[in-house]
């Protein structure tokens, strides 16, 4: 049995089926999951025809069973938060901002200090009356932001001219890519999704480097026939949880390049991507108003129920 400290329970099994109108199909290390410890062999077969919509199913055999012990890939793990609104969870999908801290090698960090200290702020003030003015110079890529068509193209919409309503309160769906052995996320791993006018968000688990050298290197990417498949399927807006959308191999952008074309924003640096469920949330993720900018940190964040 594999080991995680997920508390959750996949099994994992080979099956073939069999169609009353002729014809079968096979598979090998099947996973799906389950609730409890097991599941038998005639429930694991009712739950496989009715997850993958089969029609006409004559007869199905399940092979070589095991349970494992592996985060489930469809159940939103999240806690509802003190004071939001009744029946909703909001999730915070977004690295905090610090004094000093590295997104890119070559890049400068955050300053963020005092412009007016309370101290000096009481001789302008009644007796216990005082008040911090912060000031914060920072790089446009810090922390979670968003890429306007700006970012990639002169003639693009900047950050003060993308309408809210790409921004904010969008309907949303959680690709789960987390333990692939391949960096590349292709076309084929979209497919099961239904991408039309939602917030599309990479579940890499790259996030678990933040903080880290790791984080810089061998991040897994889109490839370009995965960013012309989320514009032809009218993906509202695309967001990952790791280094950058692209291959930062070479100087090649085809997904930054295919997105922001066709004003497609894109959100980078995202994390807790596996406290969402599949589908069935909202996304919001909206920066400043600045003019002639086409980057810059957001507060992104999941709102279930």
């Amino acid at each position: 049995m594999t080991t995680t400290d997920t508390g959750d329970r996949r099994v994992q099994f080979d099956f073939e089926i069999e169609f009353a109108n002729g014809g079968g199909i096979q598979g090998q290390g099947f996973r799906l999951d389950i609730e409890g410890a097991d599941i038998s062999d005639a429930e694991l077969a009712d739950h496989l025809v009715s997850d993958l919509r089969l029609l006409m199913v004559s007869q199905t055999r399940i092979l070589n069973k095991t349970i494992i012990e592996e985060r489930h890939k469809r159940s939103p793990a999240a806690v509802p938060v003190a004071g939001s609104p009744a029946g909703r969870t909001q999730i915070d999908l977004s690295h905090t901002v610090e004094d000093g801290m590295i997104m890119y090698p070559g890049l400068p960090a955050p300053v963020i200090s005092d412009l007016v200290s309370r101290e000096a702020s009481r001789v302008h003030y009644a007796p216990g009356t005082e008040f911090q003015i912060g000031s914060i110079q920072l790089c446009a890529n810090t922390g979670t932001y968003l890429d306007s068509p700006f970012h990639r193209f002169p003639d693009g919409i900047d950050l003060a001219g993308l309408p809210l309503e790409r921004l904010a309160d969008l309907e949303a769906v959680a690709v789960d890519v987390a333990g692939s052995q391949e960096r590349a996320i292709d076309r084929q791993q979209l497919l099961p999704y239904d991408l039309e006018g939602r917030a599309v968000l990479i579940h890499t688990g790259w996030d678990r480097h933040w903080g880290t050298d790791a984080y810089f290197h061998e991040h897994p990417f889109l490839t370009a026939d995965a960013a012309r498949h989320l514009v032809e399927s009218g993906a509202a807006l695309v967001g990952i949880d790791s280094l950058n959308i692209d291959d930062n191999a070479t100087g090649e952008r085809p997904v930054h390049t295919s997105l922001l074309a066709a004003e497609i924003p894109i959100c980078e640096h995202l994390i807790n991507l596996d406290r969402l469920p599949a589908d069935r949330f909202r996304f919001t993720a909206v920066p400043v108003k600045v003019r002639g900018m086409g980057t810059f940190p957001v507060r992104a964040y999941a709102s279930i129920g």
